[in-house]
């Protein structure tokens, strides 16, 4: 069996607002396997998307480690963080703030190859290639974001994550933006280009209905901790606890008298 790509030991975040400690992630563990999709899924305010924004180091965790490869990404220099973006990317929530408005889609996907030296020069052949990959026409290359639609400027950003031939993608809520019709060809798209190139990803949701079509395992968070994990049929299925019971019961059904907001476990 294959050493993970990623584990992550005893992660904790405490971030000071107001003179007050509020620790949003709290001895959370988990490991990640080659070309595996992990679900991270919680309410907002769970510690999903800081955990996510601590281990490609948007965020500097207060302790823990977390380790790529067996390299402590916590402990880098950015400097040699630098060296590892080839190989750790992430697709952000909101594909326009993500986007830089000045820039063409061809500069946007140009940047990684340059700062991070993809395989061979960076031709306009490859960046076509690199379109038609997400399924984007490659006349689309001139534009910018503000000409482009909101499923467009995801799958440009999809495409700048994929660029480098990561190894470990973050997708840190990438359909929460876009309306069902989208959100269901970007799943499809997403698990295609897994399966072609062979990456892990780490998928933060809150939205139950998307997990089950592209993680193999899932993880419930809540107030900053673990809850609940494991295979995903056997934890969306057979919930041990109640939060995940709640959680799955706030899945959005056609008769809204069905909903129920998620409580917190009680002893």
């Amino acid at each position: 069996m294959s050493e993970p790509i990623v584990n992550v030991e005893d992660l904790c975040k405490t971030f000071h607002s107001h003179g007050t400690d509020v620790r949003a992630v709290d001895g959370v563990s988990f490991a990640v396997d080659p070309g595996e999709t992990l679900a991270l899924v919680g309410e907002s305010g769970s510690g999903k998307s800081t955990t996510a924004r601590c281990m490609v180091r948007l965020t500097d965790p207060t302790s823990g480690r977390i380790l790529f490869r067996g390299q402590d990404i916590a402990a880098l220099s950015r400097r040699r963080l630098r060296a590892l973006r080839r190989d750790i990317q992430m697709v952000f929530q909101d594909p326009h703030a993500s986007l830089n408005p000045s820039m063409t889609v061809r500069q946007t996907l140009r940047e990684p190859l340059n700062l991070h030296g993809g395989e061979g020069a960076v031709t306009e052949a490859r960046l076509r290639e690199l379109m038609e990959r997400v399924h984007l026409d490659p006349n689309l290359l001139s534009r910018r974001p503000d000409q482009l639609s909101g499923g467009q400027k995801q799958r440009v950003g999809i495409a700048r994550a994929v660029a480098t031939r990561p190894a470990f993608v973050v997708l840190d809520e990438p359909t929460s933006a876009l309306d069902m019709s989208l959100r269901v060809s970007l799943l499809s798209l997403l698990a295609e280009l897994q399966r072609e190139l062979g990456m892990a990803y780490l998928f933060i949701t809150h939205d139950l209905s998307t997990v089950r079509q592209l993680a193999d395992r899932v993880i419930v968070m809540h107030r900053g901790r673990v809850v609940e994990s494991g295979a995903v049929d056997a934890v969306l299925d057979s919930p041990s606890e109640a939060y995940t019971k709640a959680l799955i019961a706030s899945i959005p059904v056609p008769d809204p008298s069905r909903r129920q907001r998620p409580q917190a476990a009680t002893a």
